[in-house]
């Protein structure tokens, strides 16, 4: 069908209002972070309502019209672009709280509500949505639903998908499914809940979740500590975990602080060393901060840390914080090529030691930057685009070391992506996490789900 005749169906379902073909918002709702591809969607829709998301997948088969899910758009994978004439529909005006129940600790929202949001809903009423990252702000709960959306507390608090107690979504064939119902014991059969979280928008739309609470967060505190080399990573982590409650552990190299820094944070303190860690423990009470105290003070005498700042207050905490929440945000301007990949923790090391010597031989002449979520055994590696290397011949490079990357994780049994997804940019390289086998059950469950092909088409892997 042509794209005018398409054009036209959808009209007689959405007001122009929320029927946008404008080429601001067909480029704004066409990409997400990653850049790496050029936008070319036929429009994009803004439903308010089940009916009308039903209506939209109607035709959608009807026309076939492939669709693109659009949440926050904040995905580094490429998985909410549209670049082949989809129509991009957005969640933003589906974003109402529906339901607190305090007994079971639980809300029931809506897919465009803000992560930021959610979270001060749950603050006002003494409890936490554990769920966090530095994109809160802007991504969507349906997004981060859809990526099994991680973060900085997972050692402590776990993935997206230990949250979710309940999903309604619309598969590719239109029809509206509850699932779980917000039950924490339901054990009749399998759990298709669990399917559509991390399913990257191929199985069905999110519409409605129901995800848990937790109590509030206990007087966190947070440590930063200068380190001598990458060995001393794990050891710290090992002492600390031992000494305190952690809800965090991050790490980053004096390459990506020096961008932090450009950008207008302040040093943490005046040592500079090869690596630094943000260690975020409960410090509810007197014995906790003496206990980081003496934590602290006996790897300093190890030689495991060379210098080390603990907050003192909540600007402090927060202030601490920005130092690994606004990498991302100060190396943008470069257009670094990203890797999100993880390894069992216990791997950490190996797996950092072989990177190094990989970046560099094949990157000798790149600025490579490390940080990540050291503690849940995730790592965010960019490359740093030179001013005087064109784009396409950049990338060409990049995915030929990603080749050599994805080989050294599969000999290590680790994921090409730990958090991120697959989308676009890990399609290629899916063989590296999954055998043969398991991609043929994939492409089964996704075809029981949506027959017709038409939810992010491209995405994950091609059709067979």
């Amino acid at each position: 069908m042509s794209d005018a005749a398409i054009l036209a169906r959808l009209g007689a379902l959405l007001p122009p209002a929320r029927l946008r073909t404008d080429a601001d918002t067909l480029a704004s709702h066409g990409r997400d972070w990653t850049r790496l591809y050029q936008p070319d969607p036929l429009a994009v829709a803004f439903p308010e309502s089940v009916a009308e998301v039903q209506a939209l997948v109607a035709i959608a088969n009807d026309t076939a019209c492939p669709l693109v899910p659009s949440g926050g758009r904040t995905g580094l994978s490429g998985g909410a672009v549209a670049k082949s004439r989809e129509l991009v529909l957005s969640f933003e005006r589906m974003n109402r709280i529906l339901g607190f129940d305090a007994v079971d600790r639980s809300v029931t929202a809506e897919p465009g509500v803000i992560l930021e949001t959610l979270q001060d809903y749950a603050r006002e009423r003494g409890l936490q949505y554990p769920v966090d990252f530095a994109a809160r702000g802007s991504a969507q709960l349906g997004g981060t639903i859809a990526t099994n959306a991680g973060g900085i507390k997972v050692i402590r608090w776990g993935m997206t998908r230990d949250w979710v107690s309940g999903l309604k979504v619309v598969t590719g064939r239109g029809e509206l499914l509850d699932l779980n119902r917000g039950l924490v014991k339901n054990n009749t059969g399998y759990d298709l809940r669990q399917l559509f979280i991390g399913s990257e928008g191929t199985l069905g739309l999110i519409v409605e979740a129901t995800v848990r609470l937790a109590e509030a967060p206990q007087a966190p505190a947070v440590m930063v500590l200068g380190l001598p080399d990458l060995e001393a990573i794990m050891s710290a982590f090992e002492r600390l975990r031992a000494a305190l409650r952690l809800t965090a552990f991050e790490c980053f190299s004096a390459q990506a602080l020096s961008y932090v820094t450009a950008h207008g944070q302040p040093r943490p303190f005046e040592t500079e060393t090869p690596w630094y860690v943000l260690a975020e423990y409960d410090a509810a009470e007197e014995r906790d901060t003496e206990a980081a105290m003496a934590a602290f003070e006996t790897l300093a005498e190890d030689g495991i840390v060379l210098d080390g700042v603990l907050s003192q207050s909540d600007s402090q905490w927060r202030a601490l914080w920005r130092l690994r929440e606004d990498i991302t945000e100060s190396i943008a301007h470069r257009l670094p090529y990203k890797n999100d990949v993880s390894v069992r923790v216990a791997r950490v090391p190996e797996f950092l030691r072989a990177m190094d010597e990989l970046f560099a031989r094949e990157y000798p002449d790149f600025e490579v930057i490390w940080f990540g979520h050291v503690g849940d055994g995730n790592l965010h590696i960019s490359v740093l685009q030179p001013p005087e290397m064109a784009r396409a011949d950049f990338v060409a490079a990049c995915e030929q070391v990603s080749e050599h990357l994805f080989a050294t994780l599969a000999a290590l049994g680790g994921s090409i992506s730990a958090e991120h997804g697959v989308g676009l940019v890990k399609k290629p390289y899916l063989s590296y996490s999954r055998d043969p086998a398991e991609i043929s059950y994939l492409r089964a469950i996704r075809a029981a789900f949506d027959p017709n092909g038409i939810l992010n088409p491209g995405k994950l892997f091609d059709p067979a």
